[in-house]
């Protein structure tokens, strides 16, 4: 699942290329029983209001929160209310953003042959936002698990989806003292469940769990209670360190992620324990090899030496 750094670059191309333009029209073949009542595009139901809510509308910026993208969009003159929409796009498992000239042809959207928009990984097409530059926004969704659906803009803060995600990682608001009262919220939970859950910090999954606990030498089953002051602050630091690593390479695309210009990332090639079960440890003057357990349902990769349990 596309996490924080893969959000953000997704974020961070976009607004380069599509802040400014407006929305034509929109397409799906989105058809889910499973979401029908719900607000979400996969819904046949929900689609005309999403389209009607979103087209003829200029597209603002692209921001994100947690792991979610927010196209904030304009205002519709014909309503009284100058409040604006948000688009609100959570990848969810298989998902990524595209952005280019494609064609719609036979049932499907088609991308210039030979481009990085090409890649196998980017043909489960099933939205598509017509642009004004005659470029196209698609969203290809393998396992079709991603969730859309627009909002006003100045209820951001009522969103069931965003109101009660914890504290961005990479704001300057996030201090040492915000993280260690976030996390001391769940004193007798283990550490890698704890620091995955959005409520208690914003963006971090499985990948990034795995690596920043490797860095910080702590087992992932310890309990926050028992993690000594010194390995907490290096926690602090090395999750912010460690997400900004991913951000500088394009995010991790061990996966399905692909930014939107179909290319992949380049974290997976600086893996230090995730998906690297069997292998001898990275961390210096260790010989542990790397293990992987289920930690809350998760898989935790993890050095059997320096990172032992306490």
């Amino acid at each position: 699942m596309p996490e924080l750094p893969e959000a953000q670059t997704t974020a961070d191309i976009l607004n380069s290329k599509i802040k400014g333009l407006r929305i034509l029209d929109v397409w799906t073949d989105y058809d889910s029983v499973f979401n029908r009542g719900k607000n979400n595009v996969k819904d046949k139901n929900y689609f005309p209001y999403f389209k009607k809510e979103v087209s003829n509308k200029t597209i603002l910026s692209v921001t994100r929160r947690a792991k979610n993208v927010l196209i904030n969009v304009s205002h519709n003159p014909n309503v009284g209310t100058r409040a604006g929409k948000t688009i609100l796009v959570h990848m969810k498992m298989t998902g990524h953003l595209l952005y280019g000239k494609y064609k719609f042809e036979n049932g499907k959207w088609l991308p210039p042959k030979d481009s990085s928009l090409s890649d196998p990984y980017n043909r489960f097409i099933h939205l598509a936002f017509n642009l004004s530059n005659k470029n196209t926004l698609v969203l290809s969704d393998a396992r079709k698990f991603a969730k859309v659906f627009v909002f006003d803009t100045d209820k951001i803060n009522k969103i069931s989806d965003l109101e009660k995600l914890g504290p961005e990682p990479l704001e300057k608001s996030f201090t040492y003292k915000v993280f260690k009262e976030k996390l001391y919220e769940k004193t007798n939970g283990k550490i890698k469940t704890v620091i995955m859950d959005q409520t208690i910090i914003a963006g971090i999954g499985n990948i990034y769990s795995d690596e920043t606990l490797w860095y910080s030498c702590i087992h992932p089953t310890t309990k926050v209670q028992d993690i000594s002051e010194d390995k907490l602050k290096l926690l602090y630091k090395n999750i912010i360190k460690i997400l900004k690593e991913s951000i500088k390479v394009g995010g991790d695309s061990m996966s399905d992620y692909r930014n939107p210009y179909g290319e992949k990332g380049g974290y997976q090639d600086l893996h230090k324990v995730y998906r690297r079960i069997g292998e001898k440890c990275k961390m210096k003057n260790c010989n542990g090899i790397v293990r992987r357990i289920k930690v809350g349902g998760r898989s935790a990769h993890f050095c059997d030496v320096h990172q032992k349990s306490i």
